[in-house]
């Protein structure tokens, strides 16, 4: 009686589950094909199939739940599958679980609420170490400083956090909402005596658009050479604030006589698409700036304003093998209407447009690739599996300012950077690392203000070419490294409390 009563309900559950699936599908049906205009994209298949396609993976669950030789966690089973159906899509399409929602949230925005420490974990001390305090952060102005170790967080030590977890339990810690508050127990670096202090949190909203240098007082400075007058801005993500802070920075600069401007998209993985559209109208008076097609969603082009524009200068932009996305839709737009001059590396090579879906009323999220984009010229961007070197994908540098980095260079110039985004007005690092893009653009515009470059054009051509040289070992190590930097492009993790 039992295994009938188990069979009748099974088969009404299995029923219940196609039915609703069904009719989820048929529903996203709908809303995609009202979206197309006049359905002209957008095929419909036939009802019966979707249903039969639907049982399979019912029945299937079924069998697995009931059956399998150990008992399985259904969520965990469902969300496998999402994900297994998402994995013959491509790269960029994924699923983000109830788990990584809050993550995933902060990670495109940049904000989130927190103290405002960056933070790095010192095994031989078991301490949080303070890598850098955010400006303006209520870390920043309690006198927390760089070289700080945080060793107790709301009473808990952190010598006591999981082994491997200690990083991801102290920013659990130390995020929560605005308003609230949390005691820290920081160990002074200069004295080595431990101050307790309690830290109200506040929304952190982190900087995307950064100098080469700071201010006195913890701002950014965008003036690189201020005899010269070449302002320098380093974007780091596009978000909704990126365009009003890069605004907010040609501004103070051309208040400043600024006579020329590079932008540095270096290790930019892009973000939302308004925003690259937003950056780009910055600095183009007129024409298309980027176009988008897809197989439900109806073509569209978005063309510049003259209004806002800010124009009277020569302009750089550099980039390298990890700037991708909107950092490609910025400097293919720029250089396609030679309104700027790219240097450094081809970039990345991805073309297509993610739309990001709520599921579950917001519990978890769909990444899902629905559109492509194509650059003012009509030239092809994305990078297709298997595509060759000598094929036409990414934005290449203009000719004559190819300049690559070996991977030594370009770990070195990471550790570089890193080290001067300390903030420490009394003490800052200068630089040590000689970066021959940077200086490729330096040249470039000094030729265009008319002053006479230090370096010769045959010196600079020698550097390109011994990176050219590498080229080929470097696409092996690009290889290698495939997988790592697909996380870093979906899911960059931000080590901020």
């Amino acid at each position: 009686m039992n295994h009938r009563l188990e069979s009748f309900t099974w088969a009404a559950t299995s029923a219940l589950l196609t039915a609703a699936i069904f009719l989820t599908t048929v529903s996203s049906q709908g809303i995609a094909h009202a979206q197309a205009d006049d359905n002209d994209s957008a095929t419909a298949e036939p009802d019966e199939d979707y249903y039969e396609l639907m049982r399979v993976f019912v029945d299937t669950f079924q069998q697995i739940d009931r059956n399998y030789v150990k008992e399985v966690d259904r969520r965990e089973l469902v969300d496998a599958a999402v994900r297994g159906m998402l994995s013959e899509l491509d790269p960029y399409s994924n699923y983000i679980s109830p788990d990584d929602v809050e993550r995933f949230t902060e990670a495109i925005t940049q904000e989130f609420g927190g103290v405002g420490i960056r933070v790095g974990f010192d095994d031989e001390m078991r301490a949080i170490e303070i890598t850098t305090p955010i400006p303006g952060s209520p870390a920043y102005r309690a006198g927390i400083k760089s070289g700080d170790r945080i060793v107790e967080i709301d009473g808990e030590a952190v010598r006591d956090f999981p082994k491997n977890r200690e990083m991801d339990r102290a920013v659990e810690l130390l995020r929560g909402l605005p308003g609230e508050s949390v005691e820290v127990a920081v160990r002074r670096a200069a004295s080595g005596e431990v101050e307790k202090m309690t830290l109200t949190r506040e929304l952190i909203q982190l900087d995307t658009v950064m100098g080469n240098t700071y201010n006195e007082d913890g701002t950014w400075n965008f003036m690189f050479d201020d005899e010269l007058k070449i302002g320098y801005a380093r974007l780091t993500h596009f978000t909704s604030r990126s365009a009003g802070e890069l605004r907010e920075a040609l501004k103070t600069l051309r208040k400043d006589d600024m006579k020329a401007f590079i932008l540095d998209l270096r290790f930019n993985p892009g973000g939302q698409l308004q925003s690259a559209i937003d950056i780009s109208d910055l600095f183009i008076e007129e024409g298309r700036i980027v176009s988008t097609e897809g197989r439900n969603s109806r073509p569209r082009s978005w063309s510049a304003k003259r209004f806002g524009t800010f124009t009277g200068f020569p302009m750089a932009i550099l980039i390298n093998r990890y700037s991708a996305s909107a950092s490609e839709i910025v400097s293919a737009c720029l250089q396609d209407h030679d309104r700027a001059v790219v240097i450094g590396e081809r970039s990345w090579g991805k073309g297509s447009v993610q739309n990001v879906i709520e599921l579950e009323e917001g519990n978890s999220q769909l990444k899902l690739t629905t559109a492509s984009y194509h650059r003012p010229s009509g030239k092809n961007i994305h990078r297709f599996p298997n595509a060759k070197e000598s094929d036409e994908w990414g934005v290449m540098p203009n000719d004559g300012y190819l300049v690559k980095f070996t991977m030594e260079e370009m770990t070195k110039y990471q550790e570089d950077r890193r080290d001067r985004d300390i903030v420490d007005p009394q003490d800052p690092v200068e630089s040590t690392f000689e970066d021959t893009q940077l200086e490729k653009a330096i040249e470039y515009l000094k030729a265009e203000l008319g002053v006479d470059s230090e370096e010769t054009e045959d010196s600079v051509e020698e550097k390109a070419a011994s990176g050219s040289e590498e080229e080929s070992e470097e696409a092996d190590a690009d290889e290698a490294e495939v997988s790592l930097r697909e996380l870093f492009y979906q899911f960059p993790k931000q080590l901020v409390g």
